[in-house]
């Protein structure tokens, strides 16, 4: 599995989640949607921060909208196998 970050330059709760994501030793992969608007229509976001968690296919398995910590877990836990 492998997590992704969907944000935007100078977003301040995107900021946010890329700290908490660090602070939890998280590997993930950012895409900027001003420079990959592809990206955001095909996960069909409509804002950011989006934090999605892929499985091997490539599949979305679950998201998190905003910086809600809880739903972050979440997604941590599930990207560890917990």
């Amino acid at each position: 599995m492998r997590l992704i970050k969907l944000e935007q330059p100078n977003c301040n709760p995107c900021k946010m989640v890329s700290n908490y994501l660090n602070d939890a030793g998280v590997k993930y992969e950012t895409v900027d949607v001003t420079q990959k608007p592809e990206v955001a229509a095909q996960y069909e976001v409509m804002g950011v921060p989006v934090t999605i968690l892929l499985n091997e296919q490539g599949e979305e398995v679950k998201r998190s909208i905003g910086f809600i910590p809880g739903e972050l877990d979440t997604l941590i836990n599930d990207l560890r196998g917990q």
